[in-house]
C-alpha cells in the first residue's frame, strides 16, 4: 500500500490505470475513506488514471493533533501531486473532499482541469451543531454518533433495502479515528468560500442529492449560480450520492470530463 511522507504528514493513496490517460482525483466525504469511491473505480479507470487518497485523520492517514483547516487539507493534495509529478488533473470531490477542491480551484487554479463538487457546499452547518457534534465524538467516541450520521447518507427507503451497504458504510465510519474525525469536523465547520467560488473559472460540475440533508439541493443551487457556467444534476439520493445512484453517478462524470454522450 503506497504511502507518501508529505506536508509533514503520512497520507495513504491509491493511484491507479494507464499512466498516458489524463488523472482523476477524488477526494472522500468526512468519516469515510477512498474506499467509498469503489464503485466508480471498474468504469473510471477505463477512462482515467484514478488518484484516490485517504484524507489526514481518516482511513490509513495519519492523524495529527489538534484541529485542522480545508487550507491544510488542500495543502496535503498540492503536496501530493507535486510528490507525484502530476501537474494538473481533474478532481472529484464529495462533501468535505468537495470542500478541499473548491479551496484547490480558489487558490491552486493551474492545477485544475476540470471540477467536480459533490453534495458539498461553500459553507456546510453551523459552528453549534459542528461544535456540539465535536464535543460528543471526542467524549464518547464515534459511536455515539454512526447510527444519525449514517442514517443520512442514504434515503430511509434506500437504506431499508440495502442493510448490507448500510453496514458496510457503518462500519467505514466506525473505522475513522475519533480525533481524526473531530479536527476534520473543525476544518468543516471553518470552511467559508461563499464569496471566493465566484473567482473558479475551471468547468464546473455540481451534484446534489434531492434527499440529502446535510447540504441540500439549495447549497448546491447557490454554488451553480456562483460558480460562473457551472453544470448541475440532481439525483434521487442522500448525501452519498456515489453509492445509491453509483451508475448515474459513473456516468455524469464520465460524460462530464470527456464530453462523450
Amino acid at each position: 500500500m503506497p504511502f507518501a511522507n508529505v506536508n509533514a504528514i503520512r497520507l495513504h493513496y491509491q493511484l491507479e490505470g494507464d499512466a498516458s490517460l489524463p488523472v482523476l482525483v477524488l477526494s472522500n466525504s468526512l468519516g469515510t475513506s477512498l474506499s467509498m469511491w469503489d464503485p466508480q473505480m471498474p468504469q473510471w479507470l477505463q477512462h482515467f488514471r484514478v488518484l484516490r487518497y485517504d484524507t489526514r485523520g481518516h482511513g490509513q492517514s495519519e492523524v495529527t493533533p489538534g484541529e485542522c483547516s480545508i487550507a491544510q487539507l488542500g495543502s496535503d493534495v498540492i503536496a501530493l501531486l507535486d510528490h507525484l509529478g502530476i501537474a494538473q488533473a481533474h478532481f472529484c470531490g464529495l462533501s468535505m473532499g468537495g470542500s478541499t477542491f473548491m479551496w484547490l480551484a480558489v487558490h491552486h487554479p493551474q492545477r485544475i482541469n476540470k471540477l467536480i463538487l459533490c453534495n458539498t457546499g461553500a459553507k456546510i452547518g453551523t459552528a453549534e451543531a459542528w461544535n456540539s457534534r465535536i464535543e460528543t465524538v471526542r467524549r464518547e467516541g464515534l459511536g455515539a454518533i454512526a447510527g444519525a450520521v449514517v442514517s443520512r447518507w442514504l434515503t430511509p427507503e434506500y437504506a431499508q433495502a440495502h442493510p448490507q451497504q448500510v453496514q458496510a458504510l457503518t462500519a467505514m465510519l466506525l473505522a475513522t479515528p475519533a480525533e481524526g474525525y473531530a479536527a476534520a469536523c473543525a476544518a468543516v465547520r471553518d470552511h467559508d468560500l461563499r464569496e471566493a467560488i465566484a473567482g473558479i473559472r475551471a468547468p464546473t460540475l455540481i451534484i446534489a442529492g434531492s434527499g440529502d440533508v446535510p447540504t441540500p439541493p439549495a447549497d448546491a443551487q447557490f454554488m451553480r449560480a456562483t460558480i460562473p457556467g457551472a453544470q448541475y444534476v440532481e439525483f434521487d439520493a442522500a448525501h452519498i450520492s456515489n453509492q445509491q445512484q453509483a451508475a448515474a453517478f459513473t456516468q455524469a462524470v464520465v460524460q462530464f470530463l470527456t464530453g462523450q454522450p
